[in-house]
């Protein structure tokens, strides 16, 4: 599932392909023609992002909320579009560019109404500057569910996934099973400024980028094509840091890594 930076620099990309401009909008899958009449040929006002929920608002005080989720991605492509190929839920097309919207969790029509309603379920997002952090520490900090769990909870902090919870984690050194009333205040505050800065390169970079560079010693990322890590899919591998093994372990149904001698329990 694509982490927070990913939204807001899609809301960024969109606001440039398509701010200020009427745009043309078609459902070619079917699964949001009502929804894609309703824009067409309205101007895009802005774009905004929150954590994983990505929203274009049009003129008409009419938005649509875009959650990607595991499967939905966009595709960017010069107009005039081909033909559309595949499942397309949406497409929006100005006068020099288009995207595709395929296999989102959720496209649909959004009133301001629905827009308060989803932000009030939402965490501080590190991204933003109107975001609240002591709301975020205190949450943390008053909870005994474990800080990894915690992290990932988009109603405690919106935005972050499982690669940024597992690197700020051990570039802190805190273990991700330590319940959050452990967490003692100049911890979070560390973990919190490490959350904003790593996650503003990546909008800058369009990558997740952890591993310092004095830290950096030629270790091959997990995957080609994927970031270079300090332990997020490196189970078994030597940390960068001690040379120990990284572990990893299941979290409330997802994978966690940690290195057990740099992130002491």
């Amino acid at each position: 599932m694509p982490e927070g930076h990913t939204i807001h620099r899609l809301a960024r990309r969109h606001k440039k392909l398509f701010g200020g401009r009427r745009v043309r909008a078609t459902s070619p899958q079917g699964r949001f023609v009502d929804g894609a009449a309703r824009i067409d040929g309205r101007r895009l006002l802005g774009t905004d992002a929150w954590g994983k929920h990505l929203l274009h608002r049009y003129e008409g005080e009419l938005l649509v909320h875009v959650h990607l989720g595991l499967y939905g991605r966009f595709d960017e492509a010069v107009a005039p579009l081909p033909a559309p190929v595949g499942q397309v839920r949406l497409r929006i097309e100005g006068d020099e560019h288009g995207v595709d919207l395929r296999g989102p969790t959720a496209c649909e029509i959004f009133t301001p109404a629905d827009v308060d309603d989803l932000v009030a379920r939402l965490g501080a997002d590190p991204l933003r500057r109107d975001s609240d952090p002591e709301a975020a520490a205190a949450r943390v900090r008053g909870s005994r569910r474990a800080v990894g769990a915690l992290l990932m909870d988009q109603k405690v902090i919106a935005g972050v996934g499982n690669v940024y919870r597992a690197e700020v984690l051990f570039r802190a050194g805190v273990h991700p099973f330590r319940p959050g009333t452990s967490i003692v205040r100049d911890e979070w505050d560390d973990i919190w400024a490490d959350l904003v800065d790593l996650m503003a390169v990546g909008v800058r970079r369009g990558r997740i980028v952890t591993v310092r560079a004095d830290d950096d010693h030629g270790a091959p990322s997990y995957r080609p094509g994927r970031p270079r890590t300090y332990v997020y899919r490196r189970r078994g591998e030597p940390c960068r840091i001690c040379g120990t093994s990284v572990v990893m372990a299941d979290l409330d149904a997802r994978k966690v890594y940690w290195c057990p001698v740099c992130q002491p329990e």
